[in-house]
C-alpha cells in the first residue's frame, strides 16, 4: 500500500493541508497525518524524519508557517523525498517568509517547494512521485489530469452558449 506522511507545525495549518490529504485519499494513497513542529517539538521532529521510511512512508509532505525550518530540516534527516508546503500563517510577512524558508535550501538538502498554501499541488506532486512505480496509482494521475482538462473544455462549452 502507497503511504504518505503529511505533517503541519500546529493544528492551525490544518484547514490547508486538508487539501493534500484529500486529494492522495482520492488516488487511495494512505495518509499519515500528525502535528511535528521543528520550534516547540525538535525530539519528535527528530524522530519522525529519522523513522518515517521505517513505517513504510514514501514521500513526506511538510507545511510550515513564518520561519517554516520544519521541511528543510525533516530533509536533512530523512532518506525520503520532501515537499514543502510555505503556509501563510497570522505571524508570517506575507507568506513571504515561509516561501523563501523552504524554498532557499543549501546543496545537498533538497525541498520540493509548492505555491503559498499549495497542499492541492503537494498531494499531486507526491502522488506522481509514487506512482512513477505503481501502475495503479499513475493510471489515477493520468484520470485525474483528463478531469481538469474535462472541466476546462465544458467550462469552454458553457462560455460558448
Amino acid at each position: 500500500m502507497s503511504k504518505v506522511g503529511i505533517i503541519m507545525g500546529s493544528t492551525s495549518d490544518m484547514p490547508v493541508m486538508e487539501k493534500a490529504i484529500d486529494v492522495l485519499k482520492g488516488f487511495d494513497i494512505e495518509v499519515e497525518v500528525d502535528i511535528v513542529s521543528a520550534h516547540r517539538t525538535p525530539e519528535k521532529l527528530f524522530d519522525y524524519a529519522k523513522n518515517a521510511h521505517t513505517r513504510g512512508i514514501q514521500v513526506i509532505i511538510a507545511g510550515a508557517g513564518g520561519a517554516a525550518h520544519l521541511p528543510g530540516m525533516v530533509a536533512s534527516l530523512s532518506p525520503l523525498p520532501v515537499i514543502g508546503v510555505p503556509v501563510k500563517s497570522r505571524n508570517s510577512i506575507d507568506g513571504w517568509d515561509s516561501v523563501l524558508s523552504i524554498l532557499q535550501m543549501p546543496g545537498g538538502v533538497p525541498v520540493a517547494t509548492v505555491a503559498l498554501d499549495g497542499a492541492l499541488n503537494a498531494g499531486i506532486l507526491a502522488g506522481q512521485i509514487i506512482g512513477s512505480g505503481d501502475k495503479c496509482i499513475l493510471d489515477k494521475i493520468i484520470m485525474y489530469k483528463e478531469g481538469l482538462k474535462q472541466k476546462v473544455i465544458e467550462g469552454a462549452k458553457q462560455i460558448k452558449k
